[in-house]
């Protein structure tokens, strides 16, 4: 799969597409990430990509010719705007990106995008949550881990993924290791008996009652 990152900060990524899963995912050629510097697309000597709203206001905004400059050729591929407007990110949409072979995600900063590039230039806008960021970079970041670990041959036990959170509707349930006992606090019973069938009942009731307590509108 390859993915092509939007932004005026190339450097931002440099480190953490290095690391980790994503690091290895890159090495294995199961993943390859290209960063595009959006000021290479500038007409003037400042490289400017943006510029004061029309109407007035604070803050300024990202112009739309060096952003489509930099899209035009990739209009084959799923381009996606990190925005605070847009759709929030959850495991389905993570699992549809997986499946796809290119993707585009670009990076918005200052006040935002001028509105015609995601009138005309943008597939889909997505968001990680209801706060918002200096610019799209974390979020893309977010993208492209939770992608990563979804490609083939990238984890080491590619059953991982089917237990976990999100899955079913439900929170993955609590996990311990060695020592069975610190400080006093002790591993429930069940996970030492050996009975496999009753740690499976046993993990069933913790994703309900956890989902229950935490996330009860994944319930519906």
């Amino acid at each position: 799969m390859k993915i092509t990152v939007i932004t005026i900060f190339p450097d931002y990524f440099s480190s953490p597409l290095g690391v980790g899963i994503v690091g290895r995912a890159i090495e294995a050629g199961n993943l390859d990430v290209q960063t595009i510097d959006l000021r290479d697309y500038t007409t003037n000597v400042h490289r400017q990509v943006d510029d004061a709203p029309y109407g007035g206001g604070a803050g300024m905004v990202m112009m739309i010719e060096p952003l489509a400059k930099a899209l035009d050729p990739l209009a084959d591929t799923t381009r996606v705007l990190m925005s605070p407007a847009g759709r929030p990110l959850d495991q389905s949409m993570l699992d549809r990106f997986a499946e796809l072979d290119r993707l585009t995600l670009v990076c918005g900063r200052y006040e935002g995008v001028d509105q015609r590039v995601s009138d005309n230039l943008i597939d889909e806008e997505v968001s990680v949550g209801d706060f918002v960021l200096p610019g799209g970079e974390a979020a893309a970041l977010t993208i492209i881990e939770g992608v990563a670990r979804l490609l083939p041959g990238v984890l080491g036990n590619a059953q991982s993924i089917a237990g976990e959170s999100f899955r079913d509707a439900l929170l993955e349930e609590p996990h311990y290791t060695r020592p069975a006992e610190f400080r006093g606090w002790t591993v429930p019973e069940v996970l030492l008996s050996g009975d496999h069938a009753r740690i499976e009942e046993w993990r069933v009731a913790q994703r309900l009652e956890r989902t229950r307590l935490r996330r009860p509108d994944l319930l519906g």
